[in-house]
């Protein structure tokens, strides 16, 4: 696939590395001189210096022959024209931006079909809300994404050692407790990814990913050892726009969280517009005002600041002093890499939640949903089975599917199936398949349409 990145920030940076080592053909335009040099040091791909939203650049870079434009730039008018020009060639590609300002995402009509028509509309600051939000929701889980409309839900947490799975495999829990509807999909040991087959065996600390169906969360928690904490207190460190978003999702699910935010005109601005949210001024570092606010009765701590050291520090601050879930908003790499070994439960990056709404359109296939877990190391795809793909058909057990990839649920109509290796996959059913990413390209290949069919 031939696609075009408009901006070498952190997501149209992640994007292009992302795309360009699966062996798209990809070219970024990029102004910025400084990170153009980075670009060219670290990545193979073509790079065209300039403004995106300037026909001839974009003429240069070869928009009338490409299949893709992201244009993620910091500014939201660059994006919208360099999509605007995009609908004019006579080869329409697909069309993704990065709109951030609220006065426009309040007017949704200027995005649709008859103006500017994006096939994806990505707000990183609302997209990371509402991972956060879900999260929220769950107590006891470090991870929480949802499938086939809500009907499927995948739930992370650490398996405690008194846990029914701790030293046991997969084999010998279906024995031991078969009325158990168990299907861990990925586990997270250090440095090490697991995707788990009969034999594997968990240990205590492992951090598990388990599918479910909504109404099972609480079960699934409760199998893992996490599942005794209740939702209670949510406490919010920064009111920028991933802030404001959560406080208002909180606050329509009936929650009534607290916020700090130092800036007091950004104060006054949230406590005008926030219903049931308290602001406090303040600084979420200050070990004076937590223990003030009684952060030890939080049953969440979220830091949500544009600074990603401040996080991390309000974080461990907020955890020592007896906080229940420390949730961090933190985008560098090298800093998600040691999130879990500091002591901070969950990470959320905006750049990863974007990138993952962007990778639906490029993955083979007819793929519904592109969703990356912590740390960048599985994606979940969901997909639907095409007639003489590799999967359908047959039972999971004859299948030869790439080793480091797992089928982690079926969905047909009104059903939802957890899999074993006498399930059979028809033609039309929706499936959420959990890899790691090197083995993309092989899942990829068994989900296509075979050229005989034609």
């Amino acid at each position: 696939m031939k696609v075009i990145v408009i901006g070498a920030g952190v997501v149209g940076y992640t994007i292009a590395k992302k795309l360009s080592i699966e062996g798209h053909d990809i070219t970024l335009i990029e102004k910025d001189e400084a990170k153009i040099r980075e670009v060219r040091e670290t990545l193979d791909v073509r790079i065209v210096q300039g403004s995106g939203s300037s026909p001839e650049i974009l003429i240069n870079a070869g928009i009338e022959k490409v299949d893709m434009v992201i244009a993620v730039t910091d500014s939201d008018e660059v994006n919208m024209v360099a999509c605007l020009i995009a609908g004019t060639q006579s080869r329409v590609p697909k069309k993704v931006a990065r709109i951030r300002n609220r006065e426009y995402i309040n007017y949704p009509k200027v995005f649709g079909k008859d103006y500017l028509s994006l096939d994806l509309n990505i707000n990183p600051e609302k997209v990371a809300a509402e991972r956060i939000f879900k999260t929220v929701q769950v107590p006891g889980a470090l991870e929480v994404e949802e499938f086939a409309d809500g009907r499927v839900m995948l739930v992370g947490a650490k398996l405690a050692p008194q846990s029914i799975l701790a030293g046991k495999s997969m084999e010998e829990i279906k024995e031991l407790h078969p009325n158990e509807k168990i299907l861990i999909v990925a586990a997270y040991r250090g440095s090490e990814t697991l995707i788990p087959h009969g034999s594997t065996r968990f240990e205590a600390g492992d951090l598990l990913f388990g599918i479910t169906e909504p109404d099972g969360a609480d079960r699934l928690l409760h199998i893992f050892g996490s599942g005794e904490q209740k939702g209670g207190r949510v406490f919010i460190v920064g009111g920028g726009g991933i802030g404001f978003y959560l406080a208002e999702m909180l606050e329509a699910a009936g929650y009534q969280p607290k916020m700090i935010e130092k800036d007091e005109d950004r104060c006054l601005f949230l406590a005008e517009h926030l219903k049931k949210t308290i602001v406090l001024k303040g600084d979420g570092t200050d070990q004076d005002l937590l223990k003030e606010e009684n952060i030890a009765g939080v049953n969440t701590f979220i830091a949500a600041t544009s600074d990603e050291e401040a996080n991390i520090l309000s974080s461990l601050v907020a955890k020592r002093l007896g906080a229940g879930r420390c949730i961090s908003i933190i985008s560098k790499p090298e800093y998600l890499s040691m999130v879990s070994t500091i002591g901070i439960d969950v990470a959320v990056s905006p750049r990863l939640s974007s990138v993952s709404g962007i990778l639906q359109f490029v993955r083979r296939g007819k793929v519904l949903s592109v969703t990356t877990l912590l740390e960048e190391r599985v994606e979940a795809l969901e997909t639907i089975a095409m007639e003489t793909s590799d999967i359908v058909n047959k039972p999971l057990r004859e299948i030869k599917f790439p080793k480091g990839a797992l089928i982690g649920a079926v969905i047909r109509e009104n059903d939802v199936i957890l899999p074993d290796g006498y399930t059979v996959i028809n033609p039309g059913d929706k499936v959420v398949i959990f890899t790691q990413r090197q083995t993309i390209p092989k899942v990829e290949k068994a989900l296509m349409v075979k050229p005989e069919f034609f």
